[in-house]
C-alpha cells in the first residue's frame, strides 16, 4: 500500500470517528455513502384543553376576550357544573356587539352568541362600575350558577346564583335575573348607537330570551368578566390562576 493511499484510509477512518458512523472502507465496490441517522425533535406537547377549545370554536374570531374565557374556564373547574353549558359575558366589549356567549363543554360548540344588557347605572354603551349592593342598578361581576325559572313581569325567567361573597352574592335577594327586554335589539342599537339598559340584571333580547333560558337552566354556568383588576384579586374562584401566559400548564376538564 502506497503512502497515498495510508494517508487516504486515516483520513476516511478519522471522519467516520467525528461523524459518529461505522468505519467506512474507501476499497468497497459500492458507491453510496453511510446513512447518518438525524435525531427527530421531541414532540410537541399537547395544548391545554381551554387553548385548544377557545381556538377550535373560533372565539376570537368572535370577539371574546382569551382572558374571559381563561378566568371562565378556571373558575368554573372549582365550581363543577350540573349542566356543562358555560355562558360568559364579555363586558370589556361595547353593548353593540353580541357579547354573550354560551357554550357546550360537552358537544363542545357554540350554542348561542348573542346580545346582553348591563345595569344602567353601569355605564352607557359600555359597562364600568360593578355593584353588589341593592337599588345600585348595577351589573355584579364573577360567576353564578342557575336556578330554576318563573314567570314574571318580563315573562319567563331564569333565577341566578351568586357564587362571589361580597362580589355577587346579593344576586337573589336583589333579583338579578337573565329576562327577555325589549330595549335588547339591533333597532334600539339603530336608534340610540347602544343597547337599552336594565335595574342590574344580564337582560337579553325577547326573540332569544326562552332558547337562552332552556339552554341554562338547573345548574349550568354564567360568568360575567369586565377586565377589572380589583375583582381578579378578590375572587375566590379565580385563587391561584397563574397569568395567562403561564397558564399553558391547566387544561383540566371542567366536567
Amino acid at each position: 500500500m502506497t503512502k497515498a493511499h495510508v494517508l487516504l484510509v486515516a483520513v476516511m477512518m478519522a471522519l467516520g470517528v467525528s461523524l459518529g458512523v461505522h468505519q467506512i472502507n474507501p476499497f468497497s465496490d459500492s458507491t453510496s455513502l453511510p446513512k447518518i441517522a438525524v435525531a427527530k425533535p421531541d414532540s410537541i406537547s399537547s395544548r391545554p384543553q381551554w387553548i385548544a377549545l377557545y381556538d377550535s370554536l373560533g372565539l376570537k374570531e368572535q370577539g371574546l376576550s382569551e382572558k374571559a374565557f381563561y378566568y371562565a374556564w378556571f373558575g368554573f373547574q372549582k365550581v363543577k357544573l350540573a349542566n356543562p353549558v358555560m355562558a360568559i359575558a364579555d363586558f370589556t366589549q361595547s353593548s353593540r356587539n353580541k357579547r354573550l356567549y354560551v357554550i357546550d363543554l360537552l358537544k363542545k360548540k357554540v350554542l348561542l352568541n348573542t346580545y346582553v344588557a348591563h345595569g344602567r347605572n353601569s355605564g352607557q354603551e359600555f359597562a364600568e362600575h360593578f355593584s353588589n349592593a341593592n337599588s345600585s342598578f348595577q351589573s355584579s361581576l364573577g360567576f353564578y350558577k342557575t336556578l330554576g325559572t318563573y314567570t314574571g313581569k318580563h315573562g319567563l325567567s331564569l333565577r341566578l346564583e351568586g357564587l362571589e361573597k361580597g362580589i355577587n352574592d346579593r344576586a337573589l335577594e336583589r333579583a338579578i335575573v337573565m329576562h327577555g327586554a325589549d330595549y335588547v335589539s339591533e333597532s334600539f342599537i339603530k336608534n340610540t348607537g347602544r343597547l337599552g339598559r336594565s335595574l342590574g340584571c344580564p337582560a337579553v333580547s325577547v326573540a332569544d330570551s326562552k332558547k337562552l333560558i332552556n339552554l341554562l337552566y338547573n345548574g349550568a354556568g354564567l360568568f360575567i368578566y369586565s377586565g377589572d383588576q380589583q375583582y381578579i384579586e378578590k375572587s375566590s374562584l379565580l385563587t391561584g390562576m397563574a397569568p395567562l401566559n403561564e397558564g399553558q400548564a391547566l387544561g383540566a376538564s371542567l366536567l
